[in-house]
């Protein structure tokens, strides 16, 4: 009685012990200082679209949205459902979902079954007393005692059937310290796949926009190209009529044969634009190709972009929440890598049927039942235990660091996304202000061409002028789109809370 009292008492001791809190640091949110509101909203006229004071987080889940084109969103959301990288990013949440439960295994019990049949054939030539020797000591239970084993040159068959277990309790938290920093580890790649899905709806966004700039400007290039050759018939209409010389015609030629140049560059890059979007959506390049070849027009920027405040991108940006429970699990190493400095208790017992008949194997008196006990603590190791402590602090120090690296960077990228957005739109105005007079200037030139009062050197000077107008018009009306999705996905838009239902957001900061 006083034995199992002992044993039951060392138990309860161990099940309290596994009960205390774990060795090593917890983990606390980093407190990075970020400043009260973007340095490019401060005061400029040119960033009227931009909204400066937005009422609580701004909404960015599915910012394409916002241009209302209905065949972008619908290939945001085809690349949701086929990209291959999205594919492969949700595939390692899966993966480390499962890590977690491989790391929580080592925190509970083991248990076996084990079956064994064996058979035993004695040597004629060993005497009684090595027979003695070899089955004197055996095992409880049914299998003990050389009486039942035969006479030299018989032999007997042995049938076993059993359980193992094991256990060894989780006395200083190592365990819980490896399942905090494997979990920690999940939802890091819950954010990274977010963070897929944000460049993923930034890359397909910026090639579709992209694709319908080259139509636009192909569009553009067209027009002067027909425009330069209604002019050249009307040149060589005068010059058959003795109005003006050879030399004119020739000029005008020139023109009509610069504007058809950019024609076949600029059909390339449409095709490519077409292709990189077929792979985007996880199709063959060319599968896009009959429902994007056909022109159409830019579509509008929304009026006003909900930039919110620089705090808002440490909950919005999926990087940074990545890179903050990579931080987490790195300081959850240290306290995994302390616990190996204690001791640790294994717990392992056996209890098996074992018999020469099987007729009696379940019997009562076929028992046999062993149990064990084992302390483990390490006094001398060369310093290793130590080491590893030092090597998971630095990673600590370099996780921290990076974190806060990435906290600078996802500032920057807003800054320089608002300066270039807001840069591009005085330049937008400037050139469609350049270009409306260039029309204009074109328009007097002509007439006072037609009429013998300008030289037609004045005409090519203003029709020149214009063309570089338009050209440069056509290419800011798609910078203005590009520098607004990279704004986007600067701002961290792209993702919706709680869509990809993998793992829970635990810890996440706040």
């Amino acid at each position: 009685m006083r034995r199992g009292a002992a044993i039951v008492a060392m138990v309860g001791a161990m099940l309290a012990a596994a009960a205390c809190q774990p060795v090593g640091p917890d983990y606390a949110p980093p407190r990075t200082a970020v400043p009260p509101t973007y340095a490019e909203l401060a005061s400029s006229d040119a960033r009227a679209p931009l909204s400066r004071t937005v009422p609580g987080e701004p909404d960015l889940s599915r910012w394409w949205q916002g241009f209302g084109d209905p065949v972008l969103s619908g290939l945001v959301e085809r690349a949701f459902a086929g990209n291959p990288d999205l594919a492969v990013a949700a595939s390692r949440i899966r993966q480390a979902r499962a890590q977690v439960r491989v790391a929580g295994a080592d925190a509970l019990p083991s248990i076996g079954v084990n079956g064994d049949v064996n058979r035993t054939h004695l040597s004629k030539n060993a005497g009684l007393s090595s027979l003695q020797k070899l089955f004197g000591g055996g095992g409880a239970g049914g299998q003990g005692g050389g009486a039942g084993a035969g006479p030299p040159g018989g032999g007997f068959t042995t049938y076993t059937l059993g359980l193992d277990a094991s256990w060894q309790p989780d006395l200083f938290g190592g365990v819980r310290r490896t399942v905090e920093a494997a979990t920690d580890q999940a939802i890091a790649a819950v954010w990274s796949e977010r963070d897929t899905r944000v460049t993923l709806a930034g890359q397909v966004a910026d090639t579709y926009l992209g694709l319908r700039s080259l139509q636009q400007q192909l569009a553009v290039a067209e027009a002067e190209r027909a425009r330069q050759q209604e002019l050249l018939a009307m040149i060589q209409a005068r010059a058959r009529a003795g109005f003006t010389t050879e030399l004119d015609v020739a000029q005008q030629q020139t023109l009509v044969d610069s504007s058809a140049a950019p024609l076949p560059g600029l059909g390339s890059e449409i095709r490519a634009r077409i292709h990189a979007l077929g792979v985007l959506v996880g199709d063959a390049p060319d599968a896009l190709a009959g429902e994007l070849a056909a022109p159409a027009a830019l579509p509008p920027v929304p009026p006003q972009i909900p930039v919110g405040l620089p705090s808002d991108l440490l909950r919005r940006r999926p990087d940074l929440r990545a890179a903050e429970r990579q931080l987490a699990a790195a300081t959850a190493e240290i306290g995994a890598a302390t616990a190996e400095l204690y001791p640790s208790i294994s717990l392992t017992g056996a209890f098996s049927f074992v018999s020469t008949a099987l007729k009696n194997l379940l019997s009562l008196s076929s028992r046999q039942y062993s149990g064990d006990a084992a302390l483990r603590w390490p006094l001398l190791d060369g310093g290793r235990i130590r080491a590893n402590i030092a090597v998971t602090k630095e990673q600590r120090a370099q996780a921290a660091l990076t974190y806060r690296k990435t906290v600078l960077a996802a500032l920057r990228d807003v800054e320089d996304a608002l300066g270039f957005y807001a840069g591009e739109q005085q330049r937008n105005r400037a050139l469609r202000r350049a270009r409306d007079s260039g029309r204009a200037a074109v328009a007097v030139t002509q007439r006072q061409y037609q009429a013998g009062l300008a030289d037609f050197s004045n005409v090519l000077n203003a029709q020149a002028a214009l063309l570089n107008a338009e050209n440069q018009l056509a290419q800011s009306d798609g910078a203005i789109d590009h520098d607004l999705v990279v704004l986007y996905e600067a701002l961290g838009g792209g993702w919706v809370a709680g869509e990809t239902g993998l793992v829970e957001e635990a810890g996440a900061v706040e």
